[in-house]
């Protein structure tokens, strides 16, 4: 691709012109491949007798390919990607973590994809999609333990594990346990392999959430209701808009219908609706048809349940980030939400009580599987150390308690082996700077959880003081901080995982991950040439999913000059 840079436009003194007028069909050709995988085009676009003109057009001597040439012309693109993104992740410095999807088609075909999260030597946070391949949904753990560690041998990375992300499914689970007694005996994993298995940090917030929302209140309902009617006719919504001007709303906030597979969509609902409750106690009382407005009491539940679903919605998406280190944010966020739900089961508010009893089923089973792994990363974030955790699990637990206990023999076995390591091979130079986005500031990874208290739980940990630990402890956390091998190896090993690669939405939704119409089509190896390609290429600097209604409302609201002379002042403006 070093001549497609050649071919760039550039403007000398208002002429366009090409910086190299010589063609090159074979220039030519990978810059329609890259086109094909970074657009998602069919490869029938290339036979479309419109673009085969646009090109003679703007090139007789262009000539586009047939779709079975273009297709292999993708292959031989993926093949080199794949040995370079081979290359990557053998120089890569720091441990490799894969997590996993599964997907399915419209045909119902059923897909997983693995993808490898690492960072790399310049301390940018990378994943990449690693494998896409077609999985019979009839699978077996044993089946994915075979495939799955077929795939990590052949990316030569067996070694450099860190720990695996799957969902809660019986079959993951026999898939870790084989995966843990395969690399247990190449002596490869992290703490005898104990830190290997790590559960989706959203998935789990999802299916608590899922279980508190089964039984939604009426006054929920309501708001629904009242939502649809306003949508369901154009003089209802002129109306709405009305009564929003008379009480000083801004009526572009808009308001929002929930989707039942997507929990967060039931919170923005309530939010709005929220926004919007003067406007709609007003219609009740100007429309006679309008009867499903809540109640002044129903009001003040929607409000509870709309702050309690803020907690989850706003930790899912921190969780759901992929342009910055997640895993110092798990612990402090799930820290508050377990204070939040054991405060509100606990208190009097029967309303919230039953909710977050609901909720609690689920969130103490996942609790007490807890990967001691996201406890110890805190220990390396600069804004909590070892005594944010400890901190936590006394107030959670009390003084001397086995879980805090536990922890500190995970995190002193894992400080043994890296300093070992360290003396063993010597750690390179990684290079400076803080990586791809900045991680979210204290207050912001816990918020204000103190349930009625006039302060943070933030701001009693400031005031918090350890001094009953003992001198000898206090000496080896330090020891931790300024080890000149661990400055090095342990941020690049531990500040790469707990991201579990999804994208916000999918985090919050209850249903499934569905190939589109074109992908369907495909027979499964090309899928994956085209999927991981599109990746290894482009990542996340590619967005075809344009909102045209946005689209079209920016445009709507652009000022327009009148005359030549206002297009000027804006020009030098």
């Amino acid at each position: 691709m070093s001549d497609i840079g050649q071919y760039m436009i550039s403007s000398s003194n208002g002429v366009m012109a090409t910086r190299n007028p010589k063609f090159s069909q074979e220039t030519f050709r990978e810059i329609v491949t890259h086109a094909m995988v970074r657009c998602d085009f069919p490869f029938s676009f290339v036979e479309y007798e419109e673009v085969r003109n646009f090109g003679k057009y703007l090139e007789p001597k262009a000539s586009l390919v047939c779709r079975n040439t273009e297709k292999s012309d993708i292959k031989k693109l993926y093949a080199t990607q794949q040995k370079r993104l081979c290359d990557e992740l053998f120089r890569c410095p720091s441990r490799i973590c894969l997590t996993s999807d599964a997907w399915t088609s419209i045909v119902t075909n059923g897909y997983r994809s693995f993808t490898a999260h690492y960072v790399d030597s310049s301390w940018v946070v990378q994943k990449r999609i690693s494998n896409f391949f077609h999985f019979p949904p009839s699978h077996t753990g044993v089946t994915i333990d075979e495939k799955l560690g077929e795939l990590i041998k052949s990316w030569g990375i067996e070694k450099k594990l860190l720990y695996i992300t799957l969902d809660n499914a019986a079959s993951n689970d026999v898939c870790v346990e084989l995966l843990t007694n395969r690399f247990h005996s190449m002596n490869s994993l992290v703490y005898d392999g104990k830190l290997f298995h790590l559960r989706c940090c959203a998935h789990i917030l999802k299916l608590v959430v899922q279980d508190g929302l089964k039984q939604i209140d009426v006054a929920v309902e309501k708001v629904r209701d009242c939502v649809k009617y306003i949508k369901g006719s154009t003089l209802r919504k002129d109306r709405f808009i009305q009564i929003c001007l008379q009480n000083l709303l801004d009526y572009k906030k808009a308001l929002v219908q929930d989707v039942p597979t997507r929990w967060n969509s039931t919170y923005k609902m309530l939010s709005c609706a929220l926004y919007y409750r003067h406007a709609f106690s007003h219609l009740s009382l100007s429309d006679s048809n309008f009867q499903t407005c809540p109640s002044s009491d129903e009001w003040d539940r929607v409000k509870k349940m709309c702050s309690f679903l803020k907690l989850f919605h706003d930790a899912t998406l921190q969780f759901s980030g992929s342009l910055y280190p997640t895993s110092n944010l798990y612990f402090p966020q799930i820290f508050g939400i377990h204070l939040k739900l054991v405060e509100t089961k606990d208190g009097p508010d029967k309303y919230m009580k039953k909710i977050a009893t609901q909720m609690w089923s689920k969130f103490s089973k996942y609790w007490a599987n807890f990967n001691l792994l996201l406890a110890i990363v805190v220990v390396f974030d600069p804004q909590y150390k070892f005594y944010f955790v400890e901190f936590s699990y006394k107030k959670l637990y009390g003084e001397g308690s086995s879980q805090l206990k536990k922890f500190e023999e995970a995190l002193f076995a894992v400080f043994d082996e890296y300093m070992q390591s360290s003396q063993e091979s010597s750690v390179g130079n990684v290079g400076g700077g803080s990586g791809s986005g900045a991680v979210n500031s204290r207050q912001a990874s816990v918020g204000n959880v103190g349930g009625g208290s006039n302060h943070s739980i933030l701001e009693e940990f400031d005031e918090y003081d350890n001094d009953d630990m003992d001198s000898n402890k206090k000496s080896q956390c330090k020891y931790i901080f300024l080890s000149q091998e661990l400055k090095e190896l342990l941020p690049l090993t531990y500040l790469s995982f707990g991201n579990p690669n999804i994208a916000s939405e999918s985090a919050f939704s209850l249903g499934g991950r569905v190939l589109n119409k074109y992908r369907s089509s495909m027979k499964p190896d090309i899928v994956e040439v085209v999927i991981c390609s599109r990746d290894w290429l482009f990542g996340e600097k590619v967005d075809t999913h344009v909102d045209i209604n946005k689209l079209i409302q920016n445009f709507m609201d652009m000022n327009i000059a009148e005359d030549k002379t206002d297009v000027m002042s804006s020009n030098k403006l």
